[in-house]
Formats: C-alpha cells, sequence, structure tokens
C-alpha cells in the first residue's frame, strides 16, 4: 500500500453522493453524524473513484448481503462475502481491490462523537478501541437479529422529525449485538486454531495498536511471552512476510496519514511516533518509501 490513504469521513462521503443525491436516496440516508446505507455495487462505484486507499475516523458497521469482495483492511488483505457481519473502526485504512457486481451491503457509519447511551469508557468490549476491524461470518440467528436492528433504524431515520433517542438506542443494541457475536467467535477461534494461526493473528493485533510506539520485535516477542526468534520464524512462516515488515507497513502507513492529514510538522511526528530525533526519523521513512516526509508531504 504505496501510495496516501485519503481520508474518507462521513463529510468526504456526502460531498460525492450530493450529485447523485435524488437518484440513490432509497439507498442511503445521511446527516451530519449518522450515515444509514442499503447500497448495491454502484454506490461503491463512486467512492472506488476517488484513489484509493482510505482512511476513516469513524465507526462502520454492517451486513454484506449479497455478493463478495477483497478488501485490505489493515495491512491485511480480507475476502468478504453474503452472511458476514462487518466493522471498521476509526484510524483504520481501507484499499479495494475488487468488489463483484452484485454486492449489496446493509450498515451505517457514525462519528466518534455520536451521542450514545454509554458511560464514559464503557463501550462493549469489540468497540473499545483495541480492535480496529473484524469480519464475522454469522449464523442465520446472528444475521437475524442484525437485519431487524437495521430494518427498524431505516425505518426510524426516515421519519419527519424522527427522534435522536431512539436512534441512538438501537445503534447501541447492534453493537451489544456485534460484541456478542465477536466474542463467541473468537472464543472459537481460540479453540479451534492452530497455534502458529493465533500468534500471527495476535501479532497482527498487536502491531496495529502499538506500532507507532514500538517499532521492533522485541517489544511483541516479550508481550507475547515468546523469543524474538521464535515469533519471527512463525509470523514468516504463517504470513510470508518478516515481522519487522509487518511493523514497517504498519508505522510507514500511520506516518502517512499523518504527513496527508495533519499540519504537524516532522519533528512532532518524529516525536509522537518516538523517533530519536528528526534526522533518524527522516532517513528510516526515505528508505522505506524513496521519499523524505517533506518530500510525500509536497506530492
Amino acid at each position: 500500500m504505496s501510495r496516501k490513504p485519503h481520508l474518507m469521513n462521513l463529510l468526504r462521503i456526502r460531498d460525492i453522493f450530493e450529485p447523485q443525491i435524488a437518484e440513490i436516496r432509497k439507498q442511503l440516508f445521511i446527516d451530519d453524524h449518522l450515515i444509514v446505507l442499503h447500497g448495491t455495487s454502484d454506490i461503491f462505484k463512486l467512492i472506488l473513484r476517488q484513489d484509493p486507499p482510505f482512511i476513516i475516523d469513524d465507526h462502520r458497521m454492517g451486513i454484506v448481503l449479497k455478493g463478495e469482495a477483497y478488501i485490505n483492511f489493515n495491512l491485511v488483505d480480507k475476502y468478504i462475502k453474503a452472511g458476514m457481519l462487518i466493522y471498521l473502526g476509526p484510524g483504520s485504512i481501507i484499499s479495494p481491490v475488487s468488489i463483484s457486481p452484485d454486492f449489496e451491503i446493509f450498515g451505517f457509519a457514525i462519528t466518534t462523537d455520536f451521542p450514545l447511551p454509554f458511560a464514559l469508557g464503557q463501550l462493549p468490549q469489540a468497540f473499545n478501541g483495541q480492535v480496529r476491524d473484524f469480519q464475522l461470518p454469522g449464523n442465520e440467528t446472528d444475521l437475524h437479529t442484525a437485519h431487524h436492528i437495521l430494518d427498524t433504524l431505516w425505518h426510524v431515520v426516515h421519519q419527519k422529525d424522527y427522534s435522536q433517542q431512539v436512534v441512538a438506542s438501537l445503534i447501541a443494541a447492534q453493537m451489544h449485538h456485534y460484541d456478542y457475536v465477536f466474542r463467541q467467535y473468537t472464543q472459537h477461534l481460540q479453540n479451534s486454531q492452530s497455534r502458529e494461526q493465533t500468534i500471527f493473528d495476535r501479532f497482527i493485533y498487536l502491531v496495529n495498536r502499538y506500532a507507532t510506539h514500538e517499532h521492533q520485535i522485541a517489544f511483541y516477542a516479550s508481550h507475547m511471552c515468546l523469543t524474538e526468534r521464535y515469533l519471527g520464524t512463525v509470523i514468516r512462516q504463517t504470513s510470508g512476510t518478516t515481522a519487522k515488515e509487518w511493523i514497517d507497513r504498519a508505522l510507514v502507513t500511520r506516518i502517512k496519514a499523518e504527513l496527508r492529514h495533519t499540519d504537524k510538522t516532522v519533528a512532532q511526528i518524529a516525536d509522537e511516533m518516538n523517533f530519536p530525533n528528526p534526522a533518524f526519523f527522516s532517513k528510516y521513512f526515505k528508505r522505506l518509501t524513496g521519499m523524505t516526509p517533506a518530500e510525500f508531504r509536497k506530492g
């Protein structure tokens, strides 16, 4: 993922869809803090024209109703298909690879300041920031419940002067439902997955969480109670890529987002990302991208 990620937030999506709003209103509801989408592949073609990869700053949840797609979520290529529950959290990097013509998804996106009925710090586990994205194969009951909540949400937002409290409660209910399915699924994986795949998944989770401050494999090996050599061997054999390359990918992706979408100085970014000094930071970035931070920002 060498291209710079573009911010694709709710405001940008509204700008993209505004010229076609009359044609797609049966598929889309949008206001300042909420999008509800019952969209086909035509909707996604409009997004893809904006030159991915994208970075988001909101929460997105949905059900894949039809079709299939290959999409890179946070450095990992994923295959999604009908019958899956999808979540993407703030900071996620998205790079679509291919989407089938019959692709259809039903879901919503909310800004991080959307007024949810949760006490401070009491979001369900799957949404508290420890997990950036997940894709879950749902059973018939899981999918029926999620679809029923979305149907109700779609109906409510199309009422005149709809109740914000009702909408917030429906979104909270969906988050609780996804959290339940997520915990059930992860427990099943822990019970059935190979040790090597479990180590790899845990490593990617930790990299996505800590790479901006922890750049060396030693940190991750220590966190996982493994030796550096063993962790490196497992990651290389499982993914075909070295552990250090995974760390560098995550770090460079986040650096690019900071350079592209903030006004922070190179020195500020270097300090926030735990580099010893701006010169070392610039050499690191150029070695991996072929450009200095200043050159990248200008481009």
